[in-house]
């Protein structure tokens, strides 16, 4: 296995025969090492650079304008201000953000690629509503969308993201019957959760339209081509997609090299709408795309105008919220912050918008006192022992073993029953891990369900729920989706995974021999990152004994936000705390990136601008 630390050092070797080798001297040797170990570390950790200073910190006898005047005379440093320049291993640009070449390649390709998808399109449909009661923001957003090629729409779950794209895809299919349509998203779990919650909202277009609706989704890596070059997709900038609007939720999940390969492919005459939550977690690989594309909700007066006449609005009604951070991306971005699912005065929605404003010691004051039956939507079990927690957690697949004890096993009943309730770690290890839990549940429904046999020599049993960690485009299963181990009709164990019928309340499941499925591993419990996608009605959250550096504020809004009903968090108000007051920061240029070319479209020159988060 290759650790992060040894994937950094290897670079920073690269570096220092390449330097040694290019005549530099010994302490520009030092200087270059050290600069390429913390970048590549930082990639490691999700940052697409570092900041001068902390590189300047390891000398402070040079200072920062020293070492700076160092980097930008090595042959192996170009300077982002010059747009000819020859690729070289590290880049540094006009604010003294440092670089990988390849990830400030990505960064700068992407805000091309946003900059010149901002020139409005003609309306869709001229509409003459009546003058509207109150503002609606999934109206205006989807009005925003028929008018825009690229649009942005963030939101935490309930509040309607979905629905408003289902009506911008209705305008779009009345005036043409032939647009091409694509959905995805960044996981098979999140693409077929899309195309099902899209396709109820549009039951009621007549038969005609409904057959031009979308009737698969994809995962973004199906949507743009795997090839088996790895990095590389059949569609690119000179082989873009063939849709003329394209969907992506969960966009949230977009790390940079994904968004910007995505964006190339993408034509520029198609409607681009990227669906997330902004204060999700980032991606697991390098960046907080969506985030920052977020940040700026502004909306010009003559953009406003526009959303008036289209909506029926009054023009002084519709007041945007204050940005995170101005972007050229203005008149883009919408954001809802109302949610359908639970209301704000509810304990799921209370504990979520504290969370979200770092409100830790309130919540502490509020929750312990949460109704214990439930009533309130959140529970806190701040001390319990490792025990009565494993006895919590059993009690919670009570429905479910319940449907798999049944006479006559129903598929459907199972897995209704199975999506009740779920456990959501914050780590894979420990014993408030996802493996540790994993492995107690898995032995209590082995035996609650009379199967016998050596678990160590076949984990398979019925009952068993798996996790796929990794696409298999010939078995059509896809990382994250989870599939359950049941007997067929002659007996026999295969493990069956949901799919969307011909009708919309259909509901077909496939089997697969558990022999032929890829990477996988039990899914009463998983982690948060693969959670994301998904929603149960109660989500019993367990944090960690001790504090963690993956805790953060992110981690813990996501994981309670996955719940439609009833949240029960376990863990001590220390840790609970440290992740509350932990907010994730991101260091990137992309903003920069977006003013400079909105300045001049062109990447000469570097305009002030912090990207972080």
């Amino acid at each position: 296995m290759i650790y992060r630390n040894d994937l950094a050092d290897g670079f920073a070797h690269h570096i220092q025969r390449w330097a040694e080798a290019s005549g530099e001297c010994a302490d520009h040797v030092s200087l270059l090492v050290q600069a390429a170990r913390l970048v590549s570390s930082a990639n490691q950790e999700g940052h697409i650079c570092i900041d001068i200073e902390s590189l300047a910190r390891f000398w402070p006898a040079l200072g920062k304008e020293e070492v700076t005047r160092r980097l930008r005379i090595s042959p192996l440093v170009a300077d982002a201000r010059n747009a000819d320049c020859e690729p070289r291993p590290l880049v540094i640009d006009g604010e003294g953000r440092i670089y990988l070449h390849r990830y400030f390649d990505y960064e700068r390709r992407l805000a091309v690629c946003l900059i010149r998808r901002l020139e409005p399109l003609p309306a869709v449909v001229a509409v003459q509503p009546p003058i509207a009661a109150r503002v609606d923001w999934q109206k205006l957003a989807s009005a925003l969308a028929a008018r825009r090629r690229l649009t942005i729409i963030s939101g935490g779950p309930g509040t309607g993201k979905t629905t408003t794209v289902a009506h911008l895809l209705t305008r779009l299919l009345e005036q043409n019957p032939d647009v091409q349509i694509a959905l995805a998203a960044p996981t098979g779990k999140a693409a077929s959760r899309m195309l099902e919650a899209l396709r109820h909202p549009l039951a009621w277009l007549s038969p005609e339209l409904r057959k031009r609706l979308p009737r698969e989704s994809y995962t973004l890596h199906r949507l743009l081509g795997v090839t088996p070059d790895a990095g590389r997709f059949r569609h690119h900038a000179d082989n873009p997609l063939p849709f003329d609007v394209v969907v992506v939720d969960e966009a949230s999940m977009l790390d940079l090299a994904l968004a910007t390969r995505l964006l190339e492919a993408v034509p520029l005459s198609a409607r681009l709408i990227l669906l997330g939550d902004k204060d999700q977690l980032a991606a697991v690989e390098a960046g907080a795309v969506f985030a920052e594309l977020s940040a700026d909700p502004s909306l010009t007066p003559a953009c406003i105008a526009d959303l008036a006449q289209a909506t029926g609005i009054p023009i002084e009604a519709i007041r945007p919220p204050t940005p995170i951070q101005s972007t050229p991306l203005k008149d883009s971005v919408v954001w809802f912050r109302e949610s359908h699912r639970f209301p704000a005065e509810s304990g799921i929605g209370r504990l979520a918008a504290d969370i979200n404003a770092g409100r830790g010691e309130a919540i502490c004051a509020w929750l312990p006192d949460a109704d214990l039956d439930g009533s309130a939507g959140v529970t806190w079990f701040a001390e319990d022992t490792d025990t009565a927690i494993h006895k919590i957690i059993l009690s919670g697949y009570d429905e479910y073993l319940q449907a798999l004890r049944q006479p006559v096993i129903n598929r459907a009943a199972v897995f209704r029953a199975f999506d009740r309730f779920r456990v959501l770690c914050a780590v894979w290890e420990s014993g408030r891990g996802v493996w540790a839990i994993n492995r107690i549940v898995d032995a209590f429904v082995r035996h609650a369900v009379g199967w016998g046999g050596n678990a160590e020599l076949d984990p398979w049993y019925p009952g068993r729920p798996v996790m796929v960690h990794r696409n298999d485009y010939v078995l059509q299963v896809f990382n994250g989706e989870v599939g359950i181990c049941l007997p067929d009709e002659t007996g026999k164990l295969m493990v069956y995974f949901p799919g969307q019928g011909d009708s919309e309340t259909e509901t077909i499941f496939r089997p697969i021999a558990p022999l032929r499925l890829p990477e996988h591993d039990s899914a009463y419990a998983s982690t948060v990152h693969k959670s994301q996608g998904s929603e149960f009605a109660t989500v019993l959250f367990l944090l960690p004994a001790q504090q963690s550096r993956v805790l953060s504020r992110e981690l813990i809004y996501t994981g309670v936000t996955r719940a439609t009903e009833q949240v029960i968090l376990v863990g001590s108000r220390e840790v609970f705390l440290a992740a509350v007051n932990n907010p994730t920061k991101r260091h990137s240029g992309l903003v920069a990136r977006l003013q400079a070319f909105d300045c001049k479209h062109s990447p000469s020159s570097e305009r002030r601008g912090v990207g972080e988060r």
